[in-house]
């Protein structure tokens, strides 16, 4: 096995200055760390895990507590392309990530912080949780460093999309358009259904347009099916709405089927919206009306501010940030 003593033989240098470039110290030159990492890449070594750990009281690697209750798992449009931009970021910095186990039907099975303390994670990241799990607030709220996503918690850095702020604008546009009659189905109860849907009643109240109650509906995110319920019944109503506010572009597709087997066109009939700006929404006829949230700046933020956080505790700024979305305008919503 190649021991940095002997990449110091090679360099000509001391094992010092083998180990301070391998570990990315400032002290010295961007030529010399190159040099001895080619060097040491050459001669084929591999840095001890077990010995780093024990030097650096630390294990480079990071927990990822996911669980998505619609079972989508990591085909989550939405969390899928955040994750992936936190996993490029915290590996680019030399950390590697676990995802917890979350299997609760297992009679063996660790809590959330006993498996982060078992697996010796130097912090976790926790994103599409029930937030109000016992297990998820005692991992919150142990001293581990912990980065929460769309959720804010006292003392936690949390990165979050500013979803008040996309449904605003979404609706914004809506009215512009000339919709009054504007319905909304959202996603169940959680703060960022809480968060759109309050802005989306500020938006309406502001422009002097009343709400039936009846164009108020509740389904899941990524609900096909029970969205294309929802559709339906609006459909239905005496005085339907103009234009349908879904709650994100996947569950979206179940309600446009609805409209389309209902005989109606769409914007010509009935104006639709999605939310998430996923791919798939951008490349259908007609393009989708909705926000693009900006996956990639979040995930990388969550990296960032938890690798700071568990590097340099002492001088990381415990801080929720709210990163904006972009409107998509698309072709899904007609004038009236």
């Amino acid at each position: 096995m190649v021991s940095m003593k002997d990449i110091a033989a090679a360099c000509h240098v001391s094992v010092a200055t083998v180990s301070k470039a391998l570990n990315g110290h400032r002290d010295i030159s961007e030529e010399t760390k190159l040099h001895i990492k080619k060097v040491a890449k050459d001669m084929g070594y591999f840095p001890n895990s077990v010995a780093r750990a024990l030097k650096t009281n630390k294990t480079f690697n990071i927990g990822v507590l996911f669980v998505e209750e619609a079972h989508s798992g990591l085909t989550h449009n939405y969390f899928s392309h955040l994750l992936d931009s936190f996993k490029v970021t915290a590996e680019a910095q030399g950390y590697d990530i676990t995802f917890l186990n979350c299997n609760k039907q297992r009679k063996d099975r660790m809590s959330y912080l006993e498996h982060s303390r078992y697996r010796g994670f130097d912090g976790v990241v926790i994103a599409c949780v029930n937030f109000e799990d016992p297990e998820v607030i005692e991992l919150i709220e142990s001293n581990l460093p912990v980065v929460t996503i769309d959720r804010v918690f006292p003392n936690r850095i949390s990165i979050a999309s500013d979803n008040k702020k996309g449904i605003t604008d979404l609706v914004s546009y809506i009215i512009k358009k000339g919709h009054t009659k504007i319905a909304y189905i959202h996603g169940r109860d959680s703060a960022v259904t809480r968060q759109r849907l309050t802005g989306f009643r500020e938006v309406m109240e502001q422009h002097d347009i009343v709400v039936p109650e009846e164009y108020i509906r509740e389904t899941d995110y990524r609900d096909i099916q029970r969205t294309a319920i929802a559709t339906a019944e609006l459909l239905k109503l005496p005085d339907p709405p103009t234009c349908i506010l879904f709650p994100d572009d996947y569950a979206a597709y179940g309600g446009i089927n609805v409209i389309k087997a209902a005989g109606l066109r769409i914007p010509e009939d009935v104006s639709v919206a999605g939310y998430d700006g996923i791919s798939l929404a951008t490349k259908i006829e007609p393009k989708m009306t909705t926000i693009k949230q900006d996956t990639k700046t979040m995930g990388m933020l969550a990296a960032e501010k938890l690798i700071a956080l568990i590097e340099r505790p002492s001088t990381t700024e415990i801080t929720s940030i709210t990163v904006p979305g972009i409107l998509l305008p698309g072709a899904t919503v007609a004038s009236q």
